[in-house]
């Protein structure tokens, strides 16, 4: 009996490329022996006319269901949004750009054979700008420190997984979704396999420094509190170092009592020790923030409209 792949692709201004992604799919599942497959297609309320290229993919294909989100959530609720209408066994996902080439997925497929949960695709040769590889290595530096990630383990938007774990991450209904960190968080059964990167021929990225500052933080405070027990650790340092600063005053004072302690170096001390207390502050006020967020039932995502809806 075939196993059937399901494709999950969050799409944003991607007008242009989608048709070309799904036609690579198609070529490629056809020469897979063992495999059928089925495509989502997601867009994340883009600002161009990306629905309507996937509205007419819809209506030349059975195969192929399109869901339409009201806003920009982002692409990790709008992978999470995708997972409502997956049937297969095994949940591919991939960029709506081709830069994740729909060609080798048979290379996930196979590694996925062997026995794991989750398969990502590792890139030798990263042909993204300077800048998402820059935000790429702070991922990877976020995901090992804060999400106990393997330092040997390369995570990227191109992975495969098996339908258990994608049940698991969409029992996870709070705002700010973190894909990677729900896949952590459920196995370590995690491997990778080398797949080649295309350059990008049309567009630009979509993640700006903002979207990557929240990704980041949605990371870390959605399935971490290193942060808190980091920022406990700074203000016990530096309390003591200030404890200590206060006995050498003194000394100093005792030995020499003509010395004039400066008036620099506290106002140093009170700069450095109330910037400390604000950054504290704010790392505990982003996990509150998030909390009345979630207590308020914000939306993870939210659906206007879907085409050839399975469920």
């Amino acid at each position: 009996m075939n196993k059937l792949v399901s494709f999950v692709i969050p799409c944003y201004n991607s007008s242009r490329t989608i048709e070309k992604v799904v036609e690579e799919i198609s070529l490629t599942m056809k020469n897979a022996e063992g495999y059928e497959y089925e495509i989502v297609l997601v867009n994340d309320c883009s600002s161009d006319d990306t629905f309507e290229v996937i509205r007419k993919i819809c209506e030349a294909r059975k195969d192929v269901c399109g869901v339409n989100l009201a806003r920009n959530f982002g692409q990790h609720a709008a992978l999470m949004a995708g997972f409502h209408y997956v049937h297969g066994d095994i949940i591919v996902c991939m960029d709506d750009d081709g830069q994740t080439p729909a060609k080798e997925v048979t290379k996930l497929l196979d590694r996925m054979e062997e026995g794991f949960d989750v398969v990502y695709a590792k890139y030798a040769h990263k042909q993204h700008s300077a800048f998402r590889n820059f935000g790429s290595k702070i991922n990877e530096l976020m995901t090992r420190v804060m999400l106990n990630k393997p330092k040997e383990l390369y995570i990227s938007s191109y992975f495969a997984a098996r339908r258990f774990i994608i049940d698991e991450m969409v029992k996870y209904t709070n705002p700010y979704p973190y894909v990677i960190g729900l896949a952590l968080r459920t196995t370590k059964n995690i491997a990778n396999v080398d797949v080649d990167h295309r350059e990008r021929e049309i567009g630009t990225s979509g993640y700006t420094f903002g979207k990557l500052m929240s990704l980041w933080f949605n990371g870390f405070t959605a399935f971490s509190i290193k942060p808190l027990r980091v920022a406990t650790a700074i203000g016990a340092f530096v309390a003591m170092a200030g404890f200590i600063y206060g006995i050498y005053t003194v000394i100093r004072k005792l030995v020499d009592p003509n010395i004039i302690i400066g008036f620099s170096s506290l106002m140093s001390a009170i700069v450095f020790i109330g910037g400390m207390i604000m950054l504290m502050l704010g790392i505990i006020g982003e996990y509150i923030g998030r909390i009345y967020i979630s207590l308020n039932n914000s939306p993870q995502y939210v659906i206007r409209e879907s085409i050839n809806e399975w469920k």
